[in-house]
């Protein structure tokens, strides 16, 4: 079983912002595999399904911790003990400010670069567990991250954000495989970034 949890804050005034794209992945991956209701659990929204795959259809859990970002592993740490989910089963979309807008990269342990939700799983559950690194792209100055973070995508944002949430969901057999490189690689190719397409003259 695979536990895929989306990071974000809980409320209706947060749901579109950058800092919430995780929770914007997870909600596409468990629609496009029409997992069941959301059921609040782990002090968090859970959804479990099926993922048809090459080698059969396989469980997921998609969670989405509902006690603010900076409170994130609390839930996650819940849901894994529950269904005995090895950090290794554990796949994390979030914000990532140092990769450009559209950029995807997979990626196990490491430095966090200030997110206070990695922190959070980090501080009660260990390093060690896969990160799915959806760029937002940076303002600039780190006096402007926080402000940036918590607002919405730009409307000029919405075809590759749109783009690189559904190639999440298209892809997603191939996470639960745990094959993380090509799970990178799909999503790329059906979602390439703004910054990696050639520009108009």
């Amino acid at each position: 079983m695979l536990l895929i949890v989306g990071l974000g804050n809980p409320g209706e005034k947060y749901a579109g912002h950058r800092h919430n794209i995780g929770f914007m992945a997870v909600d596409q991956i468990a629609d496009a595999h029409n997992f069941g209701p959301a059921k609040s659990k782990f002090n968090g929204m859970a959804r479990d399904g099926l993922i048809q795959t090459n080698e059969g259809p396989k469980k997921a859990i998609a969670l989405k911790p509902m006690t603010f970002m900076n409170e994130s592993g609390r839930s996650v740490q819940k849901a894994a003990q529950f269904y005995k989910i090895p950090l290794e089963k554990i796949v994390v979309f979030h914000d990532e400010l140092d990769l450009a807008p559209g950029k995807f990269r997979m990626k196990v342990g490491g430095g966090i670069a200030g997110h206070n939700g990695l922190r959070s799983i980090r501080q009660h559950l260990g390093e060690k567990f896969h990160r799915a690194r959806m760029g937002i792209g940076h303002p600039g100055h780190k006096d402007r991250v926080h402000s940036y973070v918590l607002s919405d995508f730009a409307k000029s944002d919405a075809d590759w954000v749109n783009a690189l949430l559904d190639a999440c969901g298209r892809a997603a057999d191939l996470l639960v495989t745990g094959e993380f490189e090509k799970f990178q690689t799909k999503v790329n190719l059906l979602a390439p970034s703004p910054s990696s397409k050639p520009q108009r003259k």
